[in-house]
């Protein structure tokens, strides 16, 4: 009888064994990219990007490349390499909820091309391509070039040029596509002689960014009575973002730059105020003051809503909270539209058919430029010109009150630019083959 209860137990656990492996081994799989995808595996791009964390626009730019190559090189591995030195835990996640298969790796190479991370190390040993994605600059131009000493082929997709002391002259001219994101910059840099086998414009990568969390969206618009298409987004910003504010930047404050900010913020601000006014006396859309940099939260309460005539007030909400990208876009899809003075929030609504309506001035690079260049001139502002002021609020208030002619034309800009990242996304596919294929 015992030698029968032994067996019993012995067969029971081996089963339970068996059922568990089955069961790890089978939810491990879960967490894996579809196993033939193995197979067709044709090259390891490793990205260079993530410039900032502190600004939601240029935590953009990474999940909108991820997406591009996702959607145009389905077979691709990739590597994500962050240019800043840290990545906050809620943005991981973010990468990690839309991407699971990403890799992420940190580090950065001395004066040699040498790392202390092997984990780094790796990546530049196994990746077949370096794309450098879009941004001010070609910011991590450095890397391009020890990338390069190792024979391997790079692309630049999406920056502007000339900003920085253009260190990066040389080795654009070494890459096999560079793509700038504004026709300003396209022209400077033939001017000045770089000359890559392809180069040409292709708007900012962010007009391709998909990320969303409507849950948070959600309920941040129940707690604050915003109802879908009846509320309008606005964003104020200083002609320099006061990055000595940045707790993990840690620089010392710029007065020249913080003279200059003080000198023009009611100048810069006070169009905002009135269009914000305009729409509240015409229109039933109540506004949401938000911010892409999280400096610019403090802005918004005491150069917008606090100067609001006490009869807007009540229909004006102001987010005094932080906030990440995938939060940001699923509110923009909500809303009816946005204006103001950053950049990256309305391509991410350019990028989702919502109406945005940007502002500019001789401090900001040449990003701009873009609205131009994929047709939405008229949406686009200098606020260093008396002209451009005057019909700001006027254009502000026309596209609160035709709502569906605003969509239609967002949707042009939208369907304009992915069309190019659709031809540019092909020559990135090309030359990413790994060398030999």
């Amino acid at each position: 009888m015992s030698t029968r209860r032994n067996f019993i137990k012995q067969t029971t656990l081996a089963t339970a064994g068996t059922l568990l492996f089955e069961s790890v081994f089978a939810n491990h799989l879960l967490n894996l990219p579809n196993l033939e995808s193995f197979s067709k595996r044709q090259r390891h791009i490793l990205l260079r990007s993530g410039w900032q964390v502190e600004n939601i626009g240029d935590i953009a730019h990474t999940p909108a490349m991820l997406h591009l190559i996702e959607k145009y090189i389905p077979n691709a591995l990739v590597t994500f390499w962050p240019y800043y030195h840290y990545l906050p835990n809620n943005e991981v996640k973010m990468l990690q909820k839309r991407f699971p298969t990403l890799k992420i790796v940190e580090g950065k190479l001395d004066a040699d091309g040498k790392t202390a991370s092997k984990e780094l190390q790796q990546a530049f040993t196994e990746a077949d391509f370096m794309l450098h994605n879009s941004g001010p600059a070609t910011i991590g131009w450095a890397d391009l070039v020890h990338f390069k000493k190792m024979g391997k082929p790079f692309g630049v997709f999406g920056v502007t040029y000339g900003l920085y002391g253009t260190p990066e002259k040389d080795i654009l001219s070494q890459a096999d596509f560079v793509y700038f994101r504004d026709s300003v910059s396209l022209q400077k840099a033939k001017d000045v002689g770089i000359n890559a086998p392809i180069m040409t414009f292709t708007p900012d990568a962010v007009f391709s960014i998909d990320v969303t969390d409507d849950a948070k969206a959600d309920a941040f618009l129940k707690a604050n009575a915003l109802e879908t298409g009846k509320f309008i987004c606005c964003i104020p910003k200083h002609r320099h973002t006061p990055m000595w504010l940045h707790p993990q930047k840690n620089r010392p404050l710029d007065a020249s730059k913080n003279a200059r900010n003080e000198e023009m913020k009611e100048h810069d601000h006070v169009p905002l105020r009135e269009a914000i006014t305009a729409i509240i006396r015409n229109t039933d859309h109540k506004i949401l003051i938000c911010n892409e940099d999280e400096t610019e939260m403090s802005i918004g309460k005491e150069w917008l809503l606090d100067k609001l005539p006490e009869d807007v007030k009540p229909k004006v909400v102001w987010r005094n909270t932080p906030w990440l990208t995938d939060e940001a876009i699923s509110i923009y899809k909500r809303s009816a539209g946005l204006f103001g003075n950053e950049m990256h929030s309305p391509i991410m609504c350019i990028a989702h058919g919502i109406p945005a309506i940007v502002v500019r001035w001789e401090e900001q690079s040449r990003k701009g430029i873009m609205w131009k260049d994929i047709g939405l001139d008229e949406w686009l502002f200098d606020f260093d010109k008396e002209a451009d002021i005057l019909r700001f609020v006027p254009t502000v208030l026309a596209m609160a009150k035709d709502t569906k002619k605003a969509k239609a034309k967002a949707l042009k800009g939208k369907k304009f630019a992915q069309g190019l990242h659709r031809k540019s996304m092909k020559v990135v596919e090309k030359a990413s083959k790994p060398q030999g294929k």
